[in-house]
């Protein structure tokens, strides 16, 4: 999610960190290349322009380029007016006292709406409310009884007539709310393929007769600006009162995410990140302008993390974290319960600093984490309170008992310690804090530990020339592929 927007973002703010004098001029060469970003994210051009615009006027008003670090400043504008984009959120469903509260959902065929209704329908028995979810997709085949499946695993109750009328179903529904103590009736309606004066007008004869008292539209984040269109002429036809974005955990550009409150003035509610039916999450956009920028969302991972981990598990592993002293021990500890949370390639894009990169593309996330358990298990719990009296011998040993080559123990220990440093400095730090950190350690090499290798490299070099330098090359070459054959 968010990977090509998030490159090009990191090249553009690259160029403006190397620039030797920071100017208009070249702030605005820059702010092109965000531009370019956004365009390619498939963010509407309207909003990338005036998105651009309220960047520069505010750059100029705050008198960056008198700054220590303006390129750094420039992150902090862009990262505000990011989240002034997409916010601000209400997350709650206001429910109205003393009958229920009616909830219509709409969108189009194949936006997951009839799962989305589902998940809400979870989030909201979860919240300690008595849903009722209603069948009134007459339209698509099999819809009536998907939605009675989902009531089924949920243990929800679902309305449903064997008439062909979505008003009378509607209307019904709620009459048979207040018999079963629902206080929240959630409207499944009928979706087409594209949007028509059909589905236009049987939406607003339920709208008019039920008189939901507020209208959901669920779009699918991997349409890009047909899921900004869509949301235009619901809100038009309908007066929306938030959006749902489904999909967002897949190959989405992020263009749709970005583009939709300043398109219709209709906040994004909730965000689906999965397939399964308690992947419904509340839309956090300082989350997601963090992401896109590359600072991770703490927010969204001490939720995630306190769904399988105690408050005062929690607490320790923070002040641990905090004290230097969080090790391998803890670290298989939180692998374990990380396997509770579903894709680890999520969790990992929760991290500041890029971490959801570390796993190839074609790499299976959970395989992976296995990898890395077995490995840790294959320490002796001495080992892993102290890494640093794994010599050779060791790592031999370690590495037979994983059934992995010596240089993989190395890499692992290598990757956990860098990874401690950088929790270990972000923990106590606000996001304006954390996003300086990380641009800081992302300009060293901090992150992918390559900082000494570089500068190692770089002294090595200045003292050769020519054919000397060419020699130097191939010696480390052919090193390293001996290194490779030896397994070390």
């Amino acid at each position: 999610m968010f990977d090509s927007i998030r490159d090009g973002f990191s090249e553009a703010f690259r160029r403006l960190r190397g620039t030797a004098k920071f100017s208009e001029a070249n702030m605005r060469e820059g702010l092109a290349s965000v531009r370019r970003a956004l365009l390619e994210a498939d963010v509407n051009i309207k909003v990338a322009d005036a998105f651009i615009e309220r960047v520069e006027e505010s750059a100029i008003g705050k008198n960056v380029f008198k700054s220590l670090n303006p390129s750094e400043q420039i992150v902090g504008i862009v990262y505000e007016e990011l989240v002034k984009l997409m916010g601000p959120v209400d997350p709650s469903i206001r429910l109205v006292q003393g009958r229920p509260t009616v909830l219509m959902m709409c969108g189009l065929q194949g936006s997951g709406k009839t799962t989305t209704t589902g998940k809400l329908a979870l989030l909201l028995k979860k919240s300690g409310q008595h849903p009722l979810m209603v069948a009134a997709d007459l339209q698509r085949p099999a819809a009536v009884e998907q939605l009675r499946t989902l009531g089924e695993q949920l243990s929800i109750p679902v309305y449903s007539e064997p008439i062909k009328d979505p008003v009378a179903v509607c209307r019904n529904a709620v009459a048979k709310a207040k018999e079963l103590k629902c206080n929240v009736v959630l409207l499944d309606t009928a979706g087409r393929l594209h949007i028509d004066d059909a589905l236009m007008r049987e939406l607003g004869e339920i709208d008019k007769k039920a008189k939901p008292d507020q209208c959901l539209l669920v779009v699918d984040a991997l349409t890009g600006q047909d899921a900004v269109n869509s949301a235009k002429a619901f809100n038009d036809a309908l007066g929306l009162d938030a959006v749902i974005l489904t999909k967002l955990d897949g190959d989405s550009r992020g263009g749709a995410a970005l583009s939709i409150k300043e398109v219709t003035g209709v906040s994004i509610k909730f965000a689906g990140m999965g397939e399964k039916l308690d992947q419904l999450e509340v839309f956090r956009p300082e989350g997601m302008a963090s992401r896109i920028l590359g600072g991770g969302d703490m927010g969204a991972l001490i939720s995630k993390v306190s769904e399988v981990t105690s408050e005062e598990q929690a607490r320790a592993n923070q002040k641990k974290l905090e004290e230097g002293k969080f090790d391998l021990n803890d670290f298989r500890d939180q692998l374990r319960s990380m396997n509770k949370l579903g894709s680890m390639r999520r969790f990992l894009d929760l991290l500041p600093g890029g971490f959801g990169k570390m796993l190839p593309e074609d790499a299976d996330p959970d395989q992976e984490v296995r990898r890395v358990a077995s490995m840790i298990d294959s320490m002796t719990a001495r080992e892993r309170s102290n890494p640093n009296l794994i010599d050779a011998s060791r790592r031999r040993r370690i590495a037979r008992g994983a059934g992995v080559v010596p240089h993989e123990i190395n890499k692992l220990l290598k990757q956990f310690d860098d990874m401690r440093k950088v929790m270990q400095g972000l923990v106590k730090k606000d996001l304006p804090s954390r996003m300086q950190a990380l641009m800081q350690m992302q300009r060293s090499g901090a992150l992918t530990g390559e900082a000494p290798l570089r500068q190692k490299q770089r002294s090595e070099r200045a003292r050769l020339t020519g054919k000397d330098l060419a020699k130097a090359r191939k010696a480390e070459r052919q090193r390293k592929k001996q290194n490779r054959k030896r397994g070390r």
